[in-house]
């Protein structure tokens, strides 16, 4: 029976983002029933020993679970005993699938960290009904990719005091200090964010055919149009070199923006996604990097290539090992979100009619944490798992597979992710 069940399990908890998981949930989980979950006893064991020293906790007595990917049965004994299941086990393209099954079958909400267009959308395609009818939620890229952009967004909206057409959003990231990333004790990302990246770059055509099927009807069009800038440009929203953004962000929001569209009959925000870097010659190298990257990811033997030799290849950014503990306390990352729109009074009656005036109304929002992969995304899974178990009556329907917005947009996660220290800051920094 349901009473029975732990609040969470955290699984894949010997991984890397996994064991940082087990350390914020020892003050975001607070008063909660929690265990963890991997392939090993004595590797989980370890972690635990290991985040209870440096969380000045005793954590032996937390409930240890084995399961294992490629075990269905494994899988099921081990969400059948917890209430939301915090998916820590990527690449998410490979284990991920396996893991909401057995969520589905054993009436467990999902959460993962994933920032893998494909395995989101492809999951959204073949789950989603299924999950609705089961009453279960899945939610995907509930840590840096892409709370900020996602929930930052409805952020947005909920200050705007009228009516959003686009956003633009401009991330940083860098550590305090001023020491430029890289120069500073080495990696800043471990291998299985790089082995993703790799896969999902492979891939990334096969996302056109998810698409076509998952969503065969067009939005309506929306005027003005926001186009995307330059391939390299000056931002004067953040004063740094820009490019655009790869990451899962854009994917994300625009899935929300259409389902609270279907959902809520909202007008659906435009976004565009950029990355700023501090002057040209760094914009130029990773450039170069990335252009390297895509084509090499492309070719069997180049992905052999990138993931035999991450760190040649990232220019230092990714090791095996991950990022130490020292360089993730200094890295911090800021989203700018520059939104663009028109004032309460002017809003349409009809959501089909279109404006006839340019927008002029804009708000400048920034969403900031420290630690960006480890830290601040570890805090918002738990985050999001805490809120199904506290609000799932402020969430929609009977559950579905969402993005964070469109699960959580009339919750309190935003201030949740607040109030910890490795949280997510939200703030209004210009509203004209």
């Amino acid at each position: 029976a349901m009473t029975e069940r732990l609040d969470v399990i955290i699984f894949g908890a010997s991984g890397f983002t996994g064991k940082h998981c087990v350390l914020e949930a020892v003050s975001v989980l607070a008063g909660l029933r929690w265990g963890v979950a991997g392939r090993s006893r004595e590797k989980v064991q370890a972690v635990l020993r290991e985040m209870g020293a440096r969380a000045g906790k005793d954590l032996t007595q937390v409930p240890i679970f084995v399961a294992d990917t490629g075990d269905e049965a494994s899988l099921q004994e081990m969400t059948r005993r917890c209430k939301v299941l915090v998916n820590a086990a990527g690449p998410y393209r490979f284990y991920g699938e396996a893991v909401v099954r057995a969520c589905l079958e054993t009436r467990t909400h999902h959460v993962d960290v994933s920032g893998e267009p494909q395995y989101m959308e492809n999951c959204q395609l073949k789950y989603d009904e299924m999950a609705k009818q089961r009453g279960v939620y899945v939610v995907s890229a509930c840590g840096f990719d892409s709370i900020p952009a996602d929930m930052g967004v409805v952020f947005v909206e909920k200050n705007f005091d009228g009516v959003v057409n686009s956003v633009e959003t401009f991330l940083e990231s860098g550590l305090k200090e001023g020491t430029p990333p890289g120069g500073a004790g080495g990696a800043g990302l471990n291998f299985g964010t790089w082995e993703s990246a790799v896969y999902g770059l492979a891939h990334a055509d096969e996302l056109r055919g998810i698409r076509q099927s998952l969503f065969p009807v067009r939005l309506p069009k929306f005027h003005p149009v926001l186009k995307p800038r330059p391939l390299v440009f000056r931002s004067t929203e953040v004063d740094k070199v820009c490019l655009p953004f790869p990451g899962s962000d854009r994917s994300v929001v625009m899935r929300s923006q259409r389902f609270l569209y279907e959902q809520d009959k909202k007008r659906p925000v435009q976004m565009q996604a950029y990355v700023g870097f501090s002057n040209w010659l760094v914009a130029g190298v990773v450039i170069f990097f990335a252009s390297v990257f895509g084509l090499m990811a492309k070719f069997n033997v180049g992905r052999k290539l990138l993931l035999g030799y991450p760190g040649f290849f990232s220019g230092g950014l990714v090791s095996r090992n991950g990022p130490s503990e020292a360089s993730m306390e200094r890295t911090y990352f800021r989203l700018t979100i520059k939104a663009t729109g028109w004032p309460s009074g002017d809003r349409l009656a009809e959501l089909t009619e279109q404006y006839t005036d340019p927008p002029a109304k804009t708000l400048m929002v920034r969403v900031s944490g420290t630690n960006p992969g480890y830290g601040a995304t570890c805090v918002a899974i738990l985050a999001t798992a805490l809120t199904i178990l506290r609000e799932s009556d402020k969430m929609p329907g009977t559950g579905g597979v969402l993005t964070p917005a469109a699960a959580f947009s009339k919750t309190t996660l935003i201030s949740e992710l607040e109030k910890h220290e490795h949280g997510m800051k939200f703030e209004i920094l210009a509203n004209k």
